[in-house]
């Protein structure tokens, strides 16, 4: 009997152990990727999101936002892999960046950097982003730019930035999302708001899922069947099921002979004439056994 309970504790025991690794093994390579629903403040989010100035390549359909900083290398490896999908789904792909704050006094932006995002939020120029984005960060000098430092106006829209950051990022925390950048923020086909931190990759297949992007730009939808033959013009017969239709001359009906009624098959059609008889070979000329001299 007590060898009957230690095994089954140890059984017990071995049952928990491997519950609590499926269920770290399901959290943590699919259950912490999912996006967030957001099921409170959704209004607020919203009218952030309205609010803000966002830059595009244009596209229409349903809005997608990309919040991210300059610098962030995930953002700028998930707007170069994952927009052009998004884009081929009909989703416009919105990208709203805000400057650093300093922290413990170190400034997170350069002059260029801020002077280019309050350039940004004034004027909404996709031209102006893209030329950003292609130049390495450390060679943007942002030339032919008002400067933001010093500028009472610029400066502010360089903060609105921050504010507009500061502020969505709490909301959403109380929501469930763990902030990382990209943030990633969209409505589902049921009209759902739905947020990702989505600086991990293995996060970007449940956005597609999500608004029913491809996984490749161009890829051919499958052939589920090959194409039905061609109908022979006037009865609609595919020709490999049509003898007339096949490549060879109309031969005349051999016509019956003296005395003999034509076969006819079941359905009424005249069936091919069976082919004559052979005649007997003629008999061979007897000679005459008299032989003439």
């Amino acid at each position: 009997m007590r060898r009957l309970l230690i095994w089954s504790a140890l059984a017990a025991l071995i049952g928990l152990i491997l519950a609590g690794v499926g269920y770290w093994a399901y959290w943590n390579f699919y259950s912490r990727f999912q996006p967030v629903t957001i099921s409170r403040d959704q209004a607020q989010i919203q009218q952030l999101l309205d609010e803000a100035s966002w830059v595009s390549g244009g596209g229409g359909g349903e809005p997608l936002y990309i919040i991210a900083y300059r610098d962030s290398a995930s953002a700028q490896r998930y707007e170069r892999e994952e927009v052009a999908k998004l884009r081929a789904a009909g989703v416009e792909a919105r990208v709203i960046l805000f400057a650093r704050a300093d922290r413990e006094g170190l400034p997170q932006s350069t002059a260029a950097e801020r002077a280019t995002i309050a350039e940004l939020w004034l004027t909404r120029d996709w031209s102006l982003y893209q030329r950003w984005t292609a130049t390495p960060a450390s060679a943007w000098t942002a030339a032919g730019i008002p400067a933001a430092d010093g500028n009472l106006a610029r400066s502010a829209v360089v903060e609105a930035s921050r504010q507009f950051e500061t502020r969505l990022g709490a909301l959403l925390k109380d929501a469930g999302v763990q902030i990382t950048y990209p943030l990633i923020l969209w409505r589902d086909r049921e009209g759902f708001l739905k947020a990702c931190g989505c600086a991990d990759s293995r996060a970007w297949v449940f956005i597609r899922d999500d608004l029913n992007a491809p996984d490749r730009v161009g890829q051919s939808a499958p052939v589920d069947a090959l194409p039905a033959p061609e109908a022979t013009p006037g009865d609609g017969t595919p020709a490999a099921a049509n003898p007339s239709a096949l490549p060879y001359p109309a031969l005349p009906a051999i016509p019956p002979a003296a005395g003999q009624t034509p076969n006819t098959a079941p359905n009424g059609t005249p069936a091919p004439a069976s082919p004559p008889a052979p005649r007997a070979a003629p008999e061979a000329q007897k000679q005459d056994d008299t032989t003439f001299f």
